[in-house]
């Protein structure tokens, strides 16, 4: 799942899919948080500039913000992880994505982001 995959540096990804951005966590940011227990994500409609918070995760060790990778608005939200947080633990960069957006994201907002292989190898 991951080709075509790009990495922000504060670990969440974006996947163009039919049209569609689909944004979650890393498999690598998954792993750090430990057992996750707690995900709050915005409502459809909502709108986010690259870099700005759009959600939280919480686990048995830490809090986190999780961050906009791209600009966009919000079209579908992930209610499945929601009801089951523990699913990011089990699949984060399949059936645990987070949100889904519109976005005309201008290519200077994908300048920072990574190729998942490269990203892998940079957090290693």
């Amino acid at each position: 799942m991951s080709e075509g995959m790009l990495c922000s540096k504060s670990h969440e990804y974006v996947l163009e899919q039919d049209g569609k951005h689909v944004i979650g966590l890393t498999d690598y940011a998954v792993e750090q948080l430990g057992d996750i227990v707690f995900v709050e994500l915005p409502d459809v409609g909502s709108a986010f500039t690259k870099n700005e918070v759009f959600g939280a995760v919480e686990s048995v060790k830490a809090a986190s913000e999780i961050y906009m990778p791209i600009s966009g608005t919000i079209t579908e939200v992930n209610e499945e992880i929601i009801a089951k947080p523990e699913l990011l633990n089990e699949d984060p960069l399949g059936r645990a994505w987070l949100v889904k957006i519109d976005s005309n994201a201008a290519d200077i907002e994908y300048k920072d982001l990574l190729e998942y292989d490269d990203y892998k190898e940079e957090v290693q």
